[in-house]
């Protein structure tokens, strides 16, 4: 992995991507396979990675966020339920390096709205999850965490948003913890499945950890961080349009 041409720049702009994540209650894994897949990573090293990357990011960020005090752990379970059991299942299911890709671009697509703030009004109105709802949006999130190798906080937080079920801050809390059990339980499920993990990953964790402490830190408390963003968005669409035709 760390054999790949260009190691030096994807190493530079891997902080960069976790500080960014991490300041809003993600774990950055959308943000990771992004990256790796412009820099031709192997698919097969993808999902593990950035599950493994999504661990320890999400992990900061959910701490800074619940010192805080934006943690709502009746939202949190309304959609954990469902999410933790698939996220093992999808997994344990190896797909078509083609669909995994052009899966991934669609997904990525959350990631560039949530960059671009499109999703970042929030409502002066909370509602409350029902327990239907909650059960079905966190069990297809959570599947589709599984099988992609993402956290699902990056498709949880705006739909907490666009429902009002949530405010920002709380979405973020919320996001976090939900990215860490599902990465978890995929994880787990891959390698139960029989994918390896490279020691290499360890290392990009490390990197990455850096970017986690300082956005989970500054995130949960006041940060602008607009003009990284949209530069980010930037890089996601660049991915996003690679995956498409690749």
């Amino acid at each position: 992995m760390l054999q790949t041409e260009n190691i030096y720049i994807f190493l530079l702009i891997l902080p960069i991507v976790s500080f960014l994540y991490s300041s809003v209650g993600h774990g950055g894994a959308s943000g990771y396979l992004a990256l790796m897949a412009l820099f031709s990573f192997a698919p097969e090293t993808m999902k593990p990675t950035a599950l493994l990357l999504n661990l320890f990011v999400a992990g900061i960020s959910f701490y800074y966020y619940y010192k805080e005090g934006f943690f709502n752990k009746k939202l949190f379970l309304s959609f954990s339920f469902t999410s933790v059991p698939l996220a093992f299942l999808g997994g344990t299911i190896d797909i078509d390096a083609s669909l995994y890709k052009k899966i991934l671009a669609g997904l990525l697509i959350f990631a560039i709205l949530k960059m671009l703030n499109v999703f970042g009004k929030e409502s002066n109105t909370v509602k409350q999850v029902k327990l239907w709802q909650g059960l079905i949006v966190g069990g297809i999130i959570g599947f589709f965490s599984g099988l992609i190798g993402i956290g699902g906080g990056i498709i949880l937080s705006p739909v907490i948003l666009l429902l009002h079920w949530g405010k920002m801050k709380e979405a973020a809390a919320v996001s976090a913890l939900f990215i860490w059990v599902n990465s978890a339980s995929g994880l787990i499920g891959q390698l139960s499945s029989g994918v390896v993990l490279e020691k290499a990953s360890f290392v990009l964790v490390a990197i990455a950890l850096i970017g986690g402490v300082l956005g989970g830190y500054y995130g949960s408390k006041k940060i602008n961080n607009k003009n990284l963003r949209y530069i980010l968005a930037f890089v996601l669409i660049i991915a996003c349009v690679k995956l498409v035709l690749t």
